[in-house]
């Protein structure tokens, strides 16, 4: 095969069945590497980039006329597949199909050149209306890169468990007459987790509020974070904070 990259719809793309050639695989092979990197391009929310860089269409056999599925790919879309053969020889076949790429790239550069003022004026109108559809489409992952951060933190913070909560008090104020009152039990505590866990409650404390504000947290939610939710967030840290305060407790019946 003597032609590895066309052009299609104003940029330089190549295909499974030219891919499976090249490389001397069976195409359902190639296709099988194709969906499996889509697969994963979706379970990381990255479909409206796929989409943009990947086009699934079909073939006619030149023998029994049926036909195929087969995908048409942008140079992104090709280094992405390409990037699972690693033999000698599918070094070079990649740096064949990359170098092609680069001289389509440079044809259709001189061929947009050559347009007449209008054209060259609809091209640029349409390279500014591609650009638009791309920049929405970083901005609708972006957002839910955030919505995803934000679920998070609230699944793992906002969520109080305050049933843990109240037992966690009741005990603590069982225990607080022999530590001196309220404030130096709690002291206590948080200086037992983080010798036994080895930990800095206040870092954590500063890197959760740093989260919540990045989520879009009010304010008001953001200054009362406080130790206690940083240690709720952590299924280790809590597991041991409450086998600290039974201690304390158990230790102030004494």
């Amino acid at each position: 095969m003597n032609q590895l990259v066309f052009i299609q719809n104003g940029q330089a793309v190549t295909d499974s069945l030219i891919m499976a050639e090249v490389f001397n695989k069976e195409h359902r092979n190639v296709l099988a590497d194709i969906e499996n990197q889509i697969k994963k391009m979706d379970e990381a929310g990255l479909e409206e980039w796929r989409l943009l860089n990947f086009q699934q269409t079909q073939y006619q056999h030149h023998q029994n006329k049926q036909w195929y599925p087969k995908f048409d790919m942008t140079e992104d879309a090709f280094a992405i597949v390409a990037m699972a053969y690693v033999t000698p020889e599918a070094m070079k076949m990649k740096v064949k199909f990359l170098n092609e790429f680069k001289r389509m790239r440079g044809e259709l550069s001189v061929n947009t050149q050559k347009l007449s003022p209008e054209l060259q004026m609809f091209n640029q109108m349409f390279q500014a209306v591609a650009k638009v559809e791309l920049d929405a489409a970083e901005t609708k992952q972006r957002i839910a890169e955030v919505q995803n951060k934000v679920t998070t933190i609230q699944e793992t913070i906002l969520q109080r468990d305050d049933n843990w909560r109240h037992k966690i008090t009741g005990m603590l104020n069982g225990a607080a007459q022999r530590f001196g009152g309220h404030q130096e039990i709690r002291r206590e505590s948080y200086s037992r987790l983080e010798e036994r866990a080895h930990c800095k409650l206040n870092v954590r404390l500063v890197n959760l509020k740093e989260r919540l504000e990045e989520s879009g947290a009010t304010k008001t939610k953001i200054e009362k974070a406080n130790r206690l939710d940083v240690i709720e967030s952590d299924p280790r840290l809590k597991e041991i904070y409450s086998t600290i305060v039974k201690e304390l407790s158990i230790g102030a019946l004494i």
